[in-house]
């Protein structure tokens, strides 16, 4: 029984930990990689965008709130949206 309980602890603390790392920034991006689908913020990060959010919407010198986190070794955004 106490090795079941260990293990779904463990499971239980590694899928929350991914939203532990979870950033939000606002930012203006510096440059946008359509083909690569990928953006540069003015602070210098470079962002992956994932399937669904596409570059071609996104502007250089556009002010956005990006919520991204470290997935593989890249910044993957999960969410963005024009800075108010």
């Amino acid at each position: 029984m106490k090795k079941s309980a260990i293990a779904l602890a463990a499971v239980v603390a590694l899928a929350t930990s991914g939203a532990a790392f979870a950033k939000t920034v606002t930012s203006t991006v510096k440059s946008v990689n359509k083909s690569g689908d990928s953006i540069t913020l003015s602070d210098g990060k470079k962002l992956t965008l994932p399937e669904g959010i596409e570059a071609e919407t996104l502007s250089v010198g556009e002010r956005v709130m990006v919520t991204y986190s470290a997935k593989g070794g890249k910044l993957t955004v999960s969410s963005i949206h024009p800075a108010k």
